[in-house]
């Protein structure tokens, strides 16, 4: 069964740092990219990050620059995105998609930053 699941999201003063993971199972992880997204309230969804399946290839978007780095262990199946001087404009429901032969989705994960 493919499973892309979320863990890390909550709530944080803005200043503060998170941690998000995306842990995958059920397909070959180490073929596919991964990408962080984010929908704000009454927002459109957003691009946040993309990690290539090797970890070579590295993208932000520019919101984000400078703040948030994303990682990935394939020996973990996982990805990460730490997320520091977080500003309320950060609040969202945070993604991951693995992308590759197919595209898989997770839940969702909640991240508010208070002022």
């Amino acid at each position: 069964q493919v499973q892309l699941v979320e863990s890390g999201g909550g709530l944080v003063h803005s200043g503060g740092s998170l941690r998000l993971s995306c842990a995958a199972s059920g397909f070959t992880f180490n073929n596919y990219a991964v990408r962080w997204h984010r929908q704000g309230p009454g927002k459109e969804r957003e691009l946040v990050a993309t990690i290539s399946a090797s970890g070579t290839y590295i993208y932000y978007a520019d919101f984000v620059k400078g703040r948030f780095t994303i990682s990935r262990d394939n020996a973990k199946n996982t990805v990460y995105l730490q997320m520091s001087s977080l500003k309320p404009e950060d609040t969202a429901v945070y993604y991951c998609d693995a992308k590759g032969e197919a595209d898989y989705w997770s839940q969702g994960t909640q991240v508010t930053v208070s002022v």
